[in-house]
């Protein structure tokens, strides 16, 4: 039994959740929900980021104060959890006074050690991304590359982290560890930014009001990617009253983020840690977008394929399977409610849906719902199935850990056609070849839920309480004989009589 210390990134709360955010929380879930079933103490983070100047600007445009407009959109991330199924152990907000208190003492420690000084920046910036932009980082006409508005110029008098001090010492750390931030492709990225010459970056700003006061000149407030990346960090030494879980779960096993702020992770994370004089977390996983019309999904745009819609109508895990089996996590892909409709139907309704509902009804049918005690046939198929997911996992390759359950789940409804239990059981003389069928398919698809448990768990909870077997420890993955003894009644896991979806507003 390990630690296993997962996280998100914080949502900006400038405006409400949308399926982005949906995304990057379920494939977070997913790795501390399978690291629960092995057996490892696992810390699962989210929250919301709510300092700077667009929720600022956000709030005003509101008519609002930025800490209503935060409050206000916080509990939409907050309720979104739930509603995800997501198992987080905390969800930190940046307007905490717990964390602005951890943020200021991080950050004195960092000016102690040396690396931070005042001056005077100017610089092409994007109020939505809260970020300068270098020149290569700028689109034709000095837009936004992600945003795609023009970049305004900003120039003040701001405090300095020394980020070109660590040039040496990041290409160091990408050379030692070449699979630190992945997909690899990610890391290439992250390592021809900083090969391409590291500048100062700005800590503070002195024209916003809104975001954590710098302790030693509170004229100024830290640049809100500073006070953001630290929540990591300060969420642990506050999360469980009267408790510092520092010690245990730092540093992280796994950041999951977009690729959007893959700078700020990828370089500017480590460089601030390595200032601090903090370990630096195993691992990054930087995934792609979800793509409407060739865009990132972004409120922004306007261009959302709405969680909620599809929960009310699908169900959770509906969701949960869609966004990490028909985009390859870590690339960028297409999403559709055509291709999620198709998915819904092919592979839960009558894939998963359809093996379990007849392989449970045959063994009531034929064998009362007692399931014979006799070795299952497969075994080749599923041998060592457990090990490969859980490998695949570790490396966050969620989407193909998830094909190769399905792979399973494709081979047990092709052995009912092969073995045809229904001709078995006309014949008195084939009682004993019915008894193995029945048991091989009642004993599969046990298995094959209990791998997918970390991503369908309210379909997983109601199969295996069918089976009689709730136990979902990850060494239970494996073909036995005998562990399901007695099987009761399913109802329909993914009803294909679904109501039909709301008008439009």
């Amino acid at each position: 039994m390990g630690t296993f210390y997962v996280t998100t990134p914080i949502y900006y709360v400038n405006a409400a959740p949308h399926m982005g955010h949906a995304y990057t929380t379920i494939a977070a879930d997913v790795m501390a929900r399978h690291h629960r079933q092995r057996g490892d103490e696992v810390f699962f983070l989210t929250g919301t980021d709510e300092h700077g100047e667009p929720v600022a600007n956000a709030a005003e445009a509101l008519g609002m104060t930025p800490q209503a407009l935060a409050d206000q959109n916080a509990e939409r991330f907050r309720s979104l959890m739930p509603r995800l199924n997501a198992s987080n152990d905390f969800f930190i907000r940046t307007t905490d006074a717990e964390h602005k208190a951890k943020v200021q003492e991080v950050m004195t420690r960092v000016k102690d050690n040396g690396h931070v000084y005042k001056g005077h920046y100017e610089g092409m910036y994007c109020p939505r991304c809260a970020d300068f932009k270098s020149d290569a980082e700028i689109e034709d006409g000095d837009r936004c590359p992600i945003h795609h508005i023009v970049l305004t110029v900003e120039k003040e008098e701001n405090w300095f982290f020394r980020l070109s001090a660590f040039q040496e010492r990041l290409e160091q750390l990408y050379a030692d560890k070449p699979d630190w931030v992945g997909p690899r492709h990610r890391a290439n990225e992250a390592l021809s930014f900083i090969k391409g010459g590291l500048q100062d970056v700005s800590l503070s700003r002195a024209k916003l009001t809104w975001g954590v006061e710098v302790p030693w000149d509170t004229e100024h407030v830290f640049y809100v990617w500073f006070d953001a990346l630290l929540n990591y960090y300060t969420a642990l030494s506050y999360a469980r009253p009267g408790e510092d879980l520092t010690s245990t779960f730092w540093p992280p096993q796994q950041q999951v983020i977009g690729k959007d702020i893959l700078k700020f992770h990828a370089v500017f994370w480590p460089a601030l840690l390595m200032a601090a004089d903090l370990p630096l977390p195993e691992r990054l996983y930087i995934h792609g977008y979800l793509l409407m019309d060739g865009d990132k999904m972004s409120k922004s745009l306007g261009n959302v394929l709405d969680p909620f819609t599809i929960i009310d109508r699908f169900g959770t895990d509906a969701l949960r399977h869609y966004v990490l089996r028909d985009v390859t996590f870590g690339q960028d892909g297409n999403v559709s409610t055509v291709a999620f409709e198709g998915r819904y139907e092919s592979e839960l309704a009558n894939g998963l849906g359809n093996l379990a509902s007849r392989s449970i009804a045959m063994v009531r049918k034929y064998r009362d719902g007692a399931v014979p005690a006799v070795e299952p046939e497969l075994q080749e198929d599923f041998a060592g199935l457990a090990d490969e997911v859980a490998a695949l996992v570790d490396r966050a390759e969620l989407t193909p850990a998830l094909e190769l359950v399905w792979e399973r789940v494709r081979r047990l409804n092709r052995y009912v056609e092969e073995t045809a239990p229904w001709t078995l059981a006309k014949d008195p003389a084939s009682a004993e070849r019915l008894d193995v069928v029945l048991a091989t398919l009642v004993e599969g698809v046990r298995v094959v839920a209990v791998l997918l448990a970390p991503v369908l768990p309210e379909t997983v909870d109601k199969l295996l309480a069918a089976l009689g077997a709730p136990d979902i420890a990850y060494e239970r993955a494996t073909l036995t004989a005998g562990a399901v003894t007695q099987v009761q009644a399913l109802a329909p896991l993914f009803p294909k009589d679904l109501p039909a979806p709301a008008p439009a507003a």
